[in-house]
């Protein structure tokens, strides 16, 4: 089997493409720029290709011979970005993969969004039919680009759509590194209830998920929200965090609305000067908007069961960061 992964030097897609070669798939990596482990990818047999999903010519050539696209590049939250920056790559660039992929007889293409197109969760935990309310232009455009898949899918071309939830992991020196630095304080500042809902995922599990999707067939022309087995109050989740690291923690609470304050007021004073803000309101939303989901159907249509639970999942991460002196 040959397969396409877009996005493929990044931390899912390096995942990725690393299952896909231990499990004897031929294997393309197509990215717009290079990762940190391209010599590891290209040592297990993967061919990279650097350049963007926005270059028809160049996903057309990356495609050619694909059994399985799967794809996962996407502009992702690049501070000070234009909104027709996310609309090139995520909305654009899906249109030109899903056109490469049919015009190569692909026989399935499995779409990487988000659950943020759900937003802020009114009623948690929520399903496939929750509200879409994205709360900021990437969001959008993620779930723009469901549309442009759905729209191929409605031509007779197989197509799985996957919303994963807040991915983790080893291999991952970015989303949870700040949670992990503040615990290893020995204090955490709480700001608000801490009782606001985080639904975790971890990197293997999303990996066996993008598997499962790939079969014939299976979840044809749905849409599938991709998370562990359970989420978290947030004061919950520094715990298990400071447990996974042997530390002692003592949590504040504070007040949320001075730091709301101070995001919006930092973000406005360092948007003339071109530099990204040490916080913004979007880092702010963490303690205050909840992420809790349901995933029965994918349990039920793709026979997706999280294989790592949180307090493993946190415990690798842990010992990843420390190997890599980021904590």
């Amino acid at each position: 089997m040959k397969a396409l992964v877009t996005g493929g030097t990044g931390f899912t897609g390096h995942a990725l493409v690393r299952r896909l070669l231990a499990e004897g798939w031929d294997v393309a990596a197509l990215d717009n720029k290079h990762g940190l482990k391209d010599d590891e990818l290209t040592r297990a047999g993967a061919r990279l290709l650097i350049g963007s999903v926005t270059d028809a010519d160049l996903v057309r050539r990356a495609t050619e011979g694909a059994d399985v696209v799967f794809h996962l590049a996407a502009a992702f939250r690049e501070y000070d970005a234009p909104d027709a920056h996310y609309d090139a790559v995520n909305v654009g660039g899906t249109r030109n993969v899903l056109r490469a992929a049919e015009e190569a007889g692909a026989r399935k293409v499995v779409y990487c969004s988000t659950c943020g197109v759900h937003g802020d969760v009114a009623d948690p935990p929520a399903g496939e039919d929750a509200p879409i309310q994205p709360a900021d232009h990437y969001q959008l455009s993620k779930y723009e680009g469901e549309k442009v898949v759905a729209e191929f899918a409605r031509r007779g071309m197989d197509t799985v759509t996957l919303r994963p939830a807040a991915l983790y992991g080893p291999g991952d020196p970015e989303r949870f590194v700040m949670l992990f630095r503040r615990v290893a304080r020995g204090r955490f500042p709480m700001f608000g209830s801490g009782r606001t809902y985080y639904h975790p995922l971890y990197i293997d599990n999303m990996v066996d998920a993008f598997l499962l999707a790939a079969r014939p067939g299976v979840g044809s022309g749905q849409a599938y929200l991709i998370a562990d087995d359970e989420y978290l109050e947030i004061e919950t989740l520094v715990r298990k965090v400071s447990e996974a690291m042997g530390v002692r923690i003592r949590i504040d609470h504070l007040p949320l609305w001075p730091l709301e304050v101070a995001a919006h007021v930092c973000e406005a004073a360092c948007r003339p000067l071109k530099v990204r803000p040490p916080i913004f309101p979007r880092r702010v939303h963490w303690f205050s908007q909840n992420r809790a989901f349901r995933i029965d159907k994918a349990r039920r249509d793709l026979g997706y069961r999280p294989r790592v639970g949180i307090d493993e999942g946190l415990r690798r991460t842990g010992e990843w960061y420390r190997r890599q002196g980021l904590i």
